[in-house]
């Protein structure tokens, strides 16, 4: 750790925007083929005139189709942070590119339960305009609410 030193706010926010067009990318691989598949469906009774009742079932299927797809991008993206964040790489691929490293307190690799309260704990830095993010460019040691609540520390290489 002697060659390390805490990775501040704009460090971390660029590994995010490297993740987020990641991120995009894979989601748009997703959510692409379900706009399709609604859509040609949609066509497909419209076309084929359909009843009122039908029409409602048709919706309820679209809503159903949306939030299923919703879930499964919120699980692929946790799973996406605590996978990379408990690896060897310790850090997402944002990460990697920028040279930062997830440690706990100790400076050891996080476990995957750590890192899955470390993503959870990110809902929390969300809250009241980012201040939960936006404390890692104030505290001593350069931890987000997150860190503090997961225990862990950013390094930047």
């Amino acid at each position: 750790m002697e060659n390390l030193k805490y990775a501040g706010f704009w460090w971390r926010f660029l590994a995010y925007i490297l993740d987020a067009i990641i991120i995009g990318v894979i989601q748009w691989i997703i959510v692409i083929p379900v706009l399709a598949l609604i859509g040609f469906s949609a066509a497909s009774a419209a076309s084929n005139g359909i009843t009122e009742t039908e029409a409602i079932g048709m919706v309820g299927a679209i809503v159903g189709t949306a939030m299923i797809t919703y879930l499964a991008l919120i699980v692929l993206m946790w799973l996406y942070f605590a996978i990379m964040e408990s690896s060897k790489f310790q850090g997402t691929v944002g990460k990697i590119a920028i040279g930062l490293v997830v440690t706990d307190m100790e400076g050891n690799r996080i476990s995957f339960a750590r890192a899955t309260g470390r993503y959870f704990g990110k809902i929390l830095s969300s809250l009241i305009f980012m201040i939960g993010y936006i404390l890692a460019g104030f505290t001593q040691k350069k931890q987000a609410l997150h860190d503090m609540l997961a225990g862990t520390l950013v390094w930047k290489k």
